[in-house]
């Protein structure tokens, strides 16, 4: 393979993120180098998200772009399309739109080189074949474009859980989880390259098990905590489903495992939940919560919620208001229902919700989460956190940002303080999405934790 530049644009999710950083590490172990703008590379790729059709939106228009580009400057830049919409719609982007040279789905990434090759001899390339086995734990990940501080590890690939609205289990696979060792030895990496925050990814993470060495995710959260007592651990997504009760004590217990979780709750409907194939009830999910609540005192709470799933009425949707009101998110991620091709909810409902209903409804969700976060801010007002610097705010470089234990954002003047500093700070004001704070002074993991708890109520 000839030497060559290559920029990746990635959309979604932290998985995403993640798997960039992988593809980074491949392409500079054949002699590749990456570029910051697409305008300096001689190979574009495009790390593609399928979950909602906003998301393909946005890649499409991209992709338009590029091609207007590839055809200015000649043939010499090679585009290719990566991750999930990879796989489902490979034969409209090569032949049909004819804007990509290249196709490549999440589990081919180590064929990028031969398909490289493959492109520089005249022909498209597509690999999108699914595994069973892959979980690239033999890649040291390459992080380009963080910020230094926090970093996204990926322990586990693919879904069965086969959600009836989503389509991962069709673009990511089967599950199939890391070796515990690959996981803490990549931990162990970050660590000496001076990371202070890291969060554990998987679709669905509660269900991660490494059979060789017969360990559980709570048990890798425990080892994970162990590896350096000053870095904070996150994880995203668990299922509300088979969620362990271990793994609650276990954060209550490590001080650097974060006071925050989030729980997809999607609907507060039990009937909704059920067309959903969401094997829990509202009944079960709230009980979840109080239990997190009860066992982790000041725990923060996310979720995400889909507004005008198939057959939606307005009594179930008030449901869903009425769990957002009863569990009091500090953050949620909300959306319309988007239908998505091949999955169960494509075969066996109809997409029957008009849109301007739902775009009603989602507006009706998100107003009320809005007024919800407001008020839990308020409340921090007077109290103290310790916060993690992540780097400058974007409004100022005069001023810092930064996040909690229970991971809300916070705004305080520079001073003297640098990206990864760990700062006791006094909550003085407040929006529904940001909270403004004073520094009371440098600290640490362990010294803010010797003298209070993890929130000060």
């Amino acid at each position: 393979m000839k030497p060559r530049n290559f920029y990746i644009e990635t959309y979604g999710c932290q998985m995403n993120v993640s798997d960039s950083e992988i593809v980074n590490s491949i392409l500079m172990e054949n002699g590749m180098e990456p570029v910051d703008e697409p305008g300096e590379a001689d190979v574009i790729f495009v790390n593609t998200c399928s979950i909602r059709e906003n998301a393909e939106s946005k890649v499409w228009n991209r992709l338009h772009q590029f091609k207007s580009m590839q055809e200015e400057m000649g043939e010499n830049i090679t585009v290719g399309v990566l991750g999930c919409m990879a796989e489902r719609i490979r034969d409209k982007m090569l032949e049909k739109k004819q804007l990509v040279d290249l196709v490549v789905g999440p589990d081919a990434y180590r064929d990028l080189p031969k398909l490289l090759q493959k492109v520089d001899s005249g022909q498209k390339a597509v690999n999108v074949q699914l595994s069973l086995e892959e979980t690239y734990a033999d890649i040291k990940p390459v992080r380009t474009s963080t910020n230094g501080v926090s970093a996204f590890v990926t322990i586990m690939r693919g879904c069965d859980n086969m959600c009836s609205f989503c389509v991962v289990p069709f673009t990511r696979g089967r599950e199939r989880s890391r070796p515990v060792e690959s996981i803490l030895d990549e931990l162990k990496q970050l660590r000496d390259q001076g990371y202070k925050e890291v969060t554990l990814l998987g679709q669905n993470v509660n269900s991660y098990y490494d059979e060789e060495s017969d360990t559980s995710f709570a048990e890798l959260m425990y080892k994970a905590s162990q590896v350096d007592p000053e870095i904070r651990f996150r994880f995203s997504s668990p299922h509300p489903k088979d969620f362990p009760e271990e793994l609650l004590h276990i954060i209550n217990e490590q001080p650097n495992l974060c006071n925050y979780i989030h729980i997809p709750a999607q609907s507060g409907n039990t009937d909704v939940l059920e067309r959903m194939r969401r094997p829990y009830t509202r009944e079960e999910y709230l009980a979840l919560t109080e239990k997190m609540r009860d066992i982790i005192p000041g725990v923060s709470l996310s979720t995400d919620i889909i507004a005008g799933f198939c057959d939606e009425t307005e009594e179930e949707h008030r449901d869903t208001m009425s769990l957002m009101r009863k569990v009091q998110y500090d953050q949620a991620f909300m959306f319309a229902y988007s239908e998505r091709g091949r999955t169960l909810a494509q075969r066996k409902y109809e997409d029957n919700v008009p849109e301007d209903v739902k775009k009603r409804r989602l507006n009706e969700i998100i107003e009320q989460q809005m007024n919800i976060q407001e008020q839990l801010n308020k409340q921090e007002v007077g109290r103290r956190h310790l916060m993690l610097v992540e780097g400058p705010s974007k409004k100022s470089d005069q001023q810092l940002c930064g996040r909690t234990d229970t991971n809300k954002m916070v705004i305080l003047d520079r001073n003297d303080f640098e990206a990864g500093d760990y700062l006791e700070v006094e909550i003085r004001d407040y929006t529904a999405a940001t909270l403004f704070a004073d520094v009371i002074e440098k600290s640490s993991i362990q010294e803010f934790n010797t003298t209070r708890e993890k929130v000060v109520v």
